[in-house]
């Protein structure tokens, strides 16, 4: 793979990922509950449904997947759900007393995170045709193939890893800033950012 086409396909990620999606805002919601480090687990969780989508893509299981529209229904609504009950427990636990300390909050397991990462991922079935329909854009027909699908899928998960980092980074420093009622407020406003990806996921096409 040649070094001009492979910065065109970082700048092509870099313009694709540039608005927030469910993942982002997930992201976002748990660092500011949960503190950065510990929703880098919920970023490996998107990273590793990231990683078996490009897989699936690479076998040509792309095709298999988009004709079967009542598996992508079922996989997207468990999300949509999941995601939407998690943003009304946020809201509901949240109590301005609770979150006088930093050390008295109450953290999500990091299984739990990197869980949540997963399968907010995972509920955006189509990832598979998306990732089978912009590698080959990129993949030059003279080479390898594995080679350049590895690089490009490599190329991918560090760029995501980097604005899922970013946006918790950004979280987290906003948070550590308020305490007491604000910091049930932000609590709070963590919550609709889930529910707000929920939204998003379940006005995706299927």
């Amino acid at each position: 793979m040649s070094m001009q086409i492979w910065l065109a396909y970082v700048v092509t990620v870099l313009v694709l990922m540039s608005t927030p999606g469910p993942s982002q805002l997930l992201m976002l919601s748990n660092s500011a509950s949960h503190g950065f480090r510990r929703s880098l687990a919920t970023a490996a969780g998107d990273l590793s449904a990231n990683a078996l989508q490009m897989l699936a893509s690479g076998l040509g299981l792309a095709a298999i997947i988009a004709a079967s529209g009542q598996a992508l229904l079922v996989i997207k609504w468990l999300g949509v759900g999941y995601l939407i009950w998690l943003g009304l427990k946020m809201i509901h636990q949240a109590n301005p007393k609770s979150m006088i300390a930093h050390s008295q909050r109450n953290f999500a397991t990091l299984k739990t995170l990197w869980l949540q990462g997963f399968l907010t991922s995972a509920a955006n079935p189509k990832a598979v045709v998306f990732f089978a329909a912009l590698f080959p854009q990129f993949i030059q027909t003279d080479q390898a193939f594995w080679p350049q699908f590895l690089i490009l899928s490599a190329t991918y998960i560090v760029i995501d890893g980097l604005f899922l980092s970013a946006y918790g980074k950004t979280a987290s420093w906003v948070t550590e800033k308020f305490k007491g009622s604000a910091r049930a407020w932000i609590e709070r406003s963590g919550g609709a950012m889930m529910i707000v990806a929920a939204i998003l996921l379940s006005v995706k096409a299927v």
